[in-house]
C-alpha cells in the first residue's frame, strides 16, 4: 500500500504537486477528483483547466 492512500484530499493534492512522477499517486488523485460532483468535462482543455484549477497552477 502507498503512502499517499493515507493522505486527506488537500493533502494528496499536495503530494502530486511534489511528485508529479508519481503516476499511480495521480491516477489516484484524478479517481477522486471523479468522484467530488460538480464538474464535467467533455474535451481535454477542459481537464487541463480544471486540474490547474484543483491544484492551484496558475497560468
Amino acid at each position: 500500500m502507498s503512502d499517499y492512500l493515507s493522505l486527506s484530499y488537500q493533502e494528496l493534492k499536495e503530494y502530486i504537486k511534489t511528485h508529479p512522477q508519481d503516476e499511480e499517486a495521480f491516477q489516484y488523485f484524478l479517481n477522486e477528483m471523479r468522484k467530488k460532483p460538480g464538474v464535467v468535462v467533455s474535451t481535454s482543455e477542459q481537464v487541463k483547466s480544471e486540474l490547474k484549477k484543483r491544484l492551484g497552477i496558475s497560468d
